[in-house]
């Protein structure tokens, strides 16, 4: 019974370990969404690191506001699919 817990709590510290590793890597990965003027840098943390906007934007407010909320809509979408594809990999090397 013993054993048993034992190599459980082994296998939970490599988890851990495995997902610390994991957050780093996504941290270091650099998704861009640009469009007309605007530039939306994320992480594959899903963190929004830089926002670039063009002065010609600043003239319609309304237009600015959209094209930000999609701007970063799109670059969580991309952050996201990243940390989907990292945490499927660190699935696959778990249950070898």
């Amino acid at each position: 019974m013993f054993g048993n817990m034992k190599e459980m709590m082994g296998k939970l510290q490599d988890a851990q370990q495995e997902s610390k590793a994991m957050k780093q890597r996504l941290a270091q990965i650099e998704l861009r969404e640009e469009n007309a003027g605007l530039t939306i840098v994320a992480n594959g943390n899903k963190e929004i690191k830089d926002i670039r906007i063009s002065p010609e934007l600043f003239t319609n407010k309304e237009e600015l506001a959209n094209k930000l909320i999609l701007g970063i809509n799109r670059a969580l979408e991309k952050a996201q699919a990243a940390h989907d594809l990292e945490m499927q990999s660190m699935a696959k090397s778990m249950f070898k």
